[in-house]
């Protein structure tokens, strides 16, 4: 837990988001925008009965801006940045299983309180002898600082939360020293259409409603390589609404997306693409597993895939599930060309185009490799 003589203290947009969330907002009806409101779509039964097991009043003071849950859960250790009121926390823990555990970091001490009082509540609920979650005061930029130890969790998920941080590259260094090697941090968030001006980064309520510390999403990807992350991989993306129109006059011509991306920190500079098959059987997806929105494995079909991927693949969680046929095999040529990045407002687009799709941002659990 950070300690008042701690190196790091707030800055002027820390108090400002503490006093947005901790006293200005006491249900998500409060909220101006739709920027920080997960849009409607169907979820797998197994997430929706974890989320009916969360207390009335958590679930009510939640503000996440997409609901965040990574495949490979059962026994895994996550940290929830930004973990507010618990909510996904507690869903986390009833998915992790007695086995596993989840912590949760939030700056603001009113929605931790909350947090904790439901600790027995949600621990008799799951049928758990002991607790397998803890709420942590500190900032995430300041991990290892607030008592988090390094190398020490699976995933890292995060909703609507980097926004809310003045310094951007600070949290995903933070993030990738407390994450093991083939770790991931599975995260959605605001993103903007370019750099913000200094009038809307100064503005509380738009900082608060997560618009005005939005990050241009092609920065993201400049600061997850100099940070030593792979090439941020997009899973999907949406339009948030934005129906105030004092703010929507503030804001002009920027236009705002929010999408969910992987992160993973595994070795880099792996160029070799190789064929994969996809062995089938992640609960929730056991027979199509969406990667992210360049890949969809159907089980037991070959599939190339990039360097990246297949690294990805290779040194993560993951490796268990799928079966490698490495270049000079039997499935030569091997030349599948690096990724394109996607703009996430072109697959926002392609995707309210088709219409909502089941268990969108790849909500689904395993048993596998690295943490089970």
């Amino acid at each position: 837990m950070a300690q008042n003589n701690s190196a790091f203290s707030d800055s002027s947009v820390h108090v400002d988001v503490k006093d947005y969330y901790g006293k200005r907002l006491q249900k998500t009806a409060d909220l101006k925008t739709g920027a920080c409101i997960a849009p409607a779509q169907p979820l797998p039964a197994f997430i929706r009965d974890a989320l009916k097991k969360v207390h009335p009043e958590v679930t009510a003071r939640y503000y996440g801006c997409g609901l965040v849950v990574p495949e490979c859960l059962e026994g895994c250790r996550i940290l929830d940045l930004g973990s507010g009121s618990g909510r996904d926390c507690y869903m986390l823990s009833s998915l992790v299983g007695e086995k596993g555990h989840v912590t949760g970091i939030d700056m603001t001490e009113a929605q931790l309180e909350l947090a904790r009082k439901y600790m027995d509540y949600h621990m008799k609920e799951f049928g758990y002898k002991e607790p397998n979650v803890r709420f942590v005061q500190g900032y995430i930029e300041a991990l290892v600082e607030a008592g988090l130890e390094k190398n020490s969790f699976d995933i890292i998920i995060s909703n609507c939360v980097v926004n809310l941080s003045p310094d951007k590259k600070k949290v995903l260094e933070e993030a990738y020293s407390v994450l093991k090697d083939g770790g991931e941090v599975y995260f959605s968030d605001i993103y903007c259409n370019g750099r913000l001006t200094e009038e809307i980064k100064s503005h509380k309520v738009l900082w608060g409603e997560c618009l005005g510390g939005a990050l241009w999403w092609k920065d993201l990807l400049q600061l997850a390589e100099q940070v030593g992350f792979s090439q941020p991989r997009l899973v999907t993306a949406s339009i948030p609404t934005i129906d105030d129109k004092e703010l929507q006059d503030l804001l002009g011509d920027f236009k705002f997306v929010s999408a969910t991306y992987r992160l993973f920190k595994v070795p880099r500079g792996n160029t070799k693409s190789c064929k994969v098959m996809y062995n089938g059987g992640i609960t929730g997806a056991e027979d199509v597993f969406q990667f992210d929105c360049h890949y969809t494995f159907k089980a037991n079909e070959a599939v190339e895939v990039d360097g990246e991927a297949a690294s990805i693949l290779t040194h993560s969680r993951f490796a268990e599930d799928f079966t490698f046929q490495p270049p000079g095999g039997s499935c030569e040529p091997c030349n599948k060309p690096k990724a394109d990045v996607v703009d996430p407002f072109e697959l926002a687009s392609q995707l309210a185009s088709k219409g909502p799709k089941p268990a969108a941002g790849g909500c689904c659990s395993t048993k596998s490799a690295g943490c089970c």
